[in-house]
Order: structure tokens, then C-alpha cells, then sequence
């Protein structure tokens, strides 16, 4: 029974997970603008502002497509934790642990659970899943191939 739920968990927390970044990078990008967005990164300290908003506000949106899709899971789940770790150090980190004081308790959660999910294949309804099944089935049939005609 678990097993036939698990790909349905998987989705439900890649497109929830991935619904969170679009929603906090299209932010970044629509409604404060880039510029505004690489002044409050220069504010707070954040090296290389510019380029950290673009990385940010590109990681969020696009990475979050992809984690809805099920893509590229492991890269996306890195590049999404790093992010989300770098709040945590130059923002977060002096307002304690709960997120209600400023802390860093949501950016570390996003962090784990990005993590969580690049490096867990994504279930059956991924878009990695479905690519490295069909390159697993091309590959036994090419052995199956290849052993027939050496037979």
C-alpha cells in the first residue's frame, strides 16, 4: 500500500514545495523588481548582490518548475538548499531559531526538504523517473539485443 502511495506523497510535496519558490522568486522579480531586490541584498550584506539576486530569483523560479515537473531533482535540490542556506546565515541567523522572531527555522526547513526531495528520485511520477526508466529499458534491450545475436 505504501508503496503505490509514495509517488503521489512525492508529487504532492515537489508541487507544494515548488509552488513556495515560484511564489517567493516571481516576488523577487515581479512585485519588487531586481533592482530593489539587489539593493536589499547589498543591504544585508549579501556578497556579489547583483549576480546573488539573479542566482536567487533564477533558483527560485526555475527550480521550482522543475521540482513541480520532477527534473533534474538532485541539481535543483542543491542549488534551492544553497540558497535557502544562504538566507539563513546572512539573514536569519542573529533572529534565533523560530520564524516568528526573524529566525531561521522556515529557511532551514525549505533547505532539508529540497534536499529530501532532489535525492529521492522524485517517485514514479517524475520527470526523472519516467526518463531513467526509459533509458533502463533501452539499455536491457540492447543487452537483450547484443546476447542474441552472440548466441
Amino acid at each position: 500500500m505504501i508503496a503505490k502511495l509514495q509517488p503521489i506523497g512525492l508529487l504532492i510535496g515537489r508541487v507544494v514545495l515548488g509552488v513556495v519558490f515560484i511564489a517567493h522568486g516571481w516576488q523577487k522579480f515581479n512585485e519588487n523588481g531586481m533592482e530593489a531586490t539587489a539593493q536589499g541584498f547589498e543591504g544585508l550584506g549579501i556578497p556579489a548582490p547583483t549576480l546573488s539576486a539573479y542566482f536567487t530569483v533564477a533558483a527560485e523560479i526555475i527550480g521550482g518548475a522543475f521540482l513541480i515537473l520532477g527534473a533534474l531533482l538532485p541539481l535543483v535540490g542543491l542549488a534551492l538548499a544553497g540558497v535557502m542556506l544562504g538566507a539563513m546565515f546572512f539573514v536569519h541567523l542573529d533572529g534565533g531559531f523560530f520564524s516568528r522572531d526573524g529566525g531561521y527555522e522556515y529557511v532551514l526547513l525549505l533547505a532539508a526538504v529540497s534536499i529530501a526531495i532532489g535525492f529521492s528520485g522524485g517517485g514514479a511520477l517524475a520527470v526523472d523517473s519516467l526518463w531513467l526508466n526509459n533509458v533502463g529499458e533501452k539499455k536491457e534491450a540492447d543487452e537483450r539485443a547484443t546476447a542474441d545475436s552472440l548466441a
